[in-house]
């Protein structure tokens, strides 16, 4: 038996029953095509929060409320509210005597509240903050002002907010000047920011939030006297260590803690914060692949299902293969290639299909102004080409061995 007829005979089976197989090849089409989505979707996802994080700068520092392992994110990362970080923390990192190494630093509280202008209602997402946000992020304002110091601390009624907040609620009228309200208080609008596209990591897009006077935010929107989170400029990168260093000192110094370990605060600069965004995005990425191969595994018994009707259905042409000479490894090899063959179309299709709905999925978050890479890594392919065939080899030995096992008096016998 020549090495090339089980394939002549696979493609003569599969094409005497085109709806059969192609039904049978669905299944790791799709398990195939979602495969590819998720690890194309993820990284693209990862690169585009990475660059995000790397964007705001590399010589700043996060303080964040509660403890945490070195290597772990903190507990206010997690979505646990900790209120250990106060706005006085924030004036002792940022007054020039306590830590020499800051230039500077902004402290941030976040929620979300239904804006109202001439009868037009808009959710939107607001930022309190103080004046020092401007330099810390690198952000600009395009029309009028930022919040100053003074109003940053006399809950100030006073508002900058972005391009998309003038298109939906201001309609895109000249906002400076004019007046809104947010649960019942109303905010003068000082500033637009200047256009920037996508989403910041840890805070709100500048083009989609309302950024208001930090202190105003505490008491009058959230009824707090805590800050979420803490970012503080270094003057450079490589006086880094000593700015965590000295943070450490002086936070210590204000909590009353005498032993490290007691510590209500974490510090983060920004390879740590990029390393603890790779882990937990890798996290995501395995878990939604590993969910993703489920489908495949469904294909696959599909295949094992065909196979055991096809083998059903040919008892007579294996009885006869048989009986002219055709040994129980050829039979074997015949089955197992014909699974093979519809595991790997499948794949070849899922593949094509992956990629671009990948591609389209690429194009839609770049048209919405996120800097969404189009990543579709050679080894994913491999991966999934391997892995359907696979799949059909496995799941397919089962029907292969039982056709392998039909004699030529039980294929007389069959009717």
């Amino acid at each position: 038996m020549r090495l090339t007829d089980p394939i002549r005979i696979s493609y003569k089976n599969l094409m005497a029953a085109k709806f059969r197989s192609f039904l049978t090849i669905l299944g790791i089409i799709i398990g195939v095509a979602s495969v590819i989505i998720i690890m194309a979707i993820g990284q693209s996802a990862q690169a585009l929060i990475l660059d995000q994080v790397s964007g705001i700068g590399s010589n700043l520092i996060g303080i964040l409320p509660g403890a945490s392992d070195e290597k772990g994110p903190p507990a206010a990362a997690m979505g646990i509210k900790v209120k250990t970080l106060k706005y006085g923390d924030l004036e002792a990192l940022r007054n020039g005597k306590n830590v020499i190494e800051i230039e500077n630093a902004a402290g941030y509280v976040m929620g979300s509240e239904v804006a109202k202008y001439k009868g037009e209602n808009l959710t939107v997402s607001f930022t309190g903050t103080t004046a020092s946000y401007i330099n810390v992020e690198n952000s600009e304002v395009e029309e009028g002002r930022f919040i100053n110091e003074t109003e940053e601390k006399d809950m100030s009624r006073v508002a900058v907010i972005g391009k998309n907040i003038v298109r939906d609620l201001f309609l895109n009228e000249d906002p400076i000047g004019k007046t809104f309200t947010m649960k019942d208080q109303s905010f003068t609008v000082i500033g637009v920011f200047k256009s920037k596209g996508g989403a910041g990591f840890g805070t709100a897009s500048a083009d989609d939030s309302v950024f208001i006077p930090l202190v105003t935010a505490q008491r009058l929107m959230l009824g707090i006297d805590h800050i979420a989170f803490i970012r503080a400029k270094v003057k450079s990168a490589d006086l880094i260590p000593y700015a965590i260093a000295n943070t450490k000192a002086t936070l210590r110094e204000r909590h009353n803690i005498d032993n490290p370990a007691n510590d209500d605060f974490s510090i983060r600069d920004q390879a740590q914060a990029l390393e603890m965004v790779k882990n937990i995005t890798n996290v995501l990425r395995y878990f939604l692949l590993a969910i993703g191969t489920i489908s495949l595994v469904v294909g696959g018994v599909g295949i094992m299902n065909t196979m055991l009707i096809v083998v059903n259905q040919r008892i007579r042409e294996v009885g006869l293969r048989k009986a002219v000479g055709a040994k129980t490894n050829n039979i074997l090899m015949q089955f197992l290639v014909e699974s093979a063959a519809i595991s790997f179309f499948g794949g070849v299709f899922g593949i094509i299909l992956g990629i671009i709905v990948s591609f389209i999925a690429a194009i839609v978050m770049q048209a919405l102004k996120y800097n969404w890479p189009f990543l579709i890594s050679w080894q994913s392919i491999v991966v999934a080409t391997l892995v359907s065939i696979g799949i059909g080899v496995i799941f397919g030995m089962y029907p292969a061995r039982k056709a392998s096992k039909i004699s030529p008096m039980e294929a007389l016998r069959y009717e």
